[in-house]
């Protein structure tokens, strides 16, 4: 077992990383711990936590800034914006139930994996909401990125590149976000019983339509049975849903006016403040599948193709799936007995369609023996072994986590 570092301040990360450098030992680099089954496995000589640099540095409610050192609980931040009715937009997931454990999630370990929930459609991923990093490099320095304003202009913008590296870059000790306002009212107008090619429509006129769609999902019946939404679970059909945020007045015209737009398609109800909100937790958590054993697999393509890829897994292997961003994110969970975890049936159909697969849970064998990110072009690989080296020549910050090639980049959700 590796020896457990958790260093008390920036000046004694910096040492440790220095030291690290110095002697050629190899880091790993966690929060609390809760998503350290992501991404390849690594052999290294010591894990680096800095789960003890904590505490919101900066909160100012009028600018919609709020600012946090990386081990920070996200619940933390959560609890601080709801009091100012703020939110963090890109509506970040659990998915500790999914990957088999119970740790709080760290504001960290969401920009270092880049984490996005069903509104990411409407408001962007987490790394579009990073305004300034302060971090350490794997060549020991400390270097700070961005800024506190939103409107901010910096050259290279830094944040975003660190955002999604999975800490292969720098470990970054502070994160400053944008906030926004939380919508008054939520409602989720809900269509009933459509297949697959019916709900890819239903959602891309939904979000083609002027009524500012938040969010938009298909989950199959026999994963409807699983909600722990009422009228979801004894629907006995599958749901299309798509969801509209914002003031009251705004939020009933335009649920009305979708809900006259689809109901041609099939039946038509909605769901309420407190039922939207367990739904589509539900839905970025992926709930459906978390007290289901097999390999899970998260696909990002281009909605159109969302149901030939859906379709060509499942004539190919036993699989459940459900959609949201919609059509352009696939969750797919498949037998564990599936051959390869059904990595070659994927990475193909998914190639084909211009979009890439992520292995998001697997046992230790398949995730040391497959690829977990999608293969990557050999220019994008030359590219991000280019900047993993500019960041960390030593190759000392968890290495090898995102591609068993030694790369560093991130696929872009």
């Amino acid at each position: 077992m590796s020896e457990l570092v958790q260093p008390a301040d920036i000046s004694a990360l910096e040492a440790v990383i220095g030291a690290a450098l110095a002697d050629d030992r190899r880091l790993e680099i966690r929060g609390a711990g809760s998503k350290q089954t992501l991404g390849q496995m690594m052999d290294v000589d010591q894990v680096v936590s800095v789960s003890g640099l904590t505490g919101i540095s900066l909160y100012e409610p009028e600018e919609l800034v709020l600012a946090a050192r990386a081990g920070t609980p996200l619940a933390e931040i959560q609890a601080a914006l709801t009091e100012n009715n703020q939110q963090l937009a890109f509506e970040p997931p659990d998915w500790g139930p999914l990957l088999g454990n119970d740790i709080p999630q760290t504001v960290g370990g969401v920009i270092a994996t880049n984490l996005s929930g069903s509104r990411r459609l409407q408001a962007g991923a987490a790394r579009d909401h990073v305004l300034g990093v302060s971090m350490v490099t794997g060549r020991g320095e400390v270097v700070k990125t961005g800024s506190r304003v939103v409107k901010n202009v910096t050259g290279y913008d830094l944040c975003k590149l660190i955002a999604g590296s999975y800490g292969t870059l720098a470990v970054a000790t502070d994160i400053t976000l944008k906030v926004l306002p939380t919508g008054e009212k939520t409602r989720t107008v809900l269509v009933a019983g459509l297949d697959k090619p019916a709900a890819v429509t239903v959602m891309t006129k939904a979000l083609s339509s002027p009524h500012d769609v938040s969010g938009a999902a298909f989950v199959p019946e026999k994963l409807c049975a699983r909600s722990g939404v009422s009228y979801v679970s004894a629907a006995a059909s599958s749901i299309t849903a798509i969801r509209v945020e914002g003031p009251g007045p705004s939020v009933e015209a335009r649920c009305q006016a979708l809900r006259d737009m689809l109901g041609v398609y099939g039946d038509v109800e909605e769901l309420h403040f407190h039922n939207s909100n367990r739904f589509w937790r539900e839905i970025g958590d992926v709930t459906p599948f978390v007290d289901k054993v097999g390999v899970v697999w998260r696909l990002s393509v281009p909605p159109s193709y969302a149901v030939e890829v859906v379709q060509s897994v499942c004539d190919q292997a036993a699989a459940e799936f459900y959609l949201d961003w919609g059509g352009g994110l696939v969750w797919l969970r498949l037998s564990e007995e599936t051959e390869d975890g059904g990595a070659a049936v994927i990475r193909e159909v998914v190639e084909k369609s211009g979009g890439h697969a992520t292995l998001i849970r697997a046992d230790d064998h398949l995730r040391s023996s497959l690829g977990v990110f999608q293969p990557q072009a050999s220019g994008v690989q030359a590219l991000g072994q280019r900047i993993k080296q500019g960041f960390d020549p030593g190759n000392i910050l968890n290495p090898g986590r995102m591609y068993l090639t030694g790369g560093s980049m991130s696929d872009a959700d």
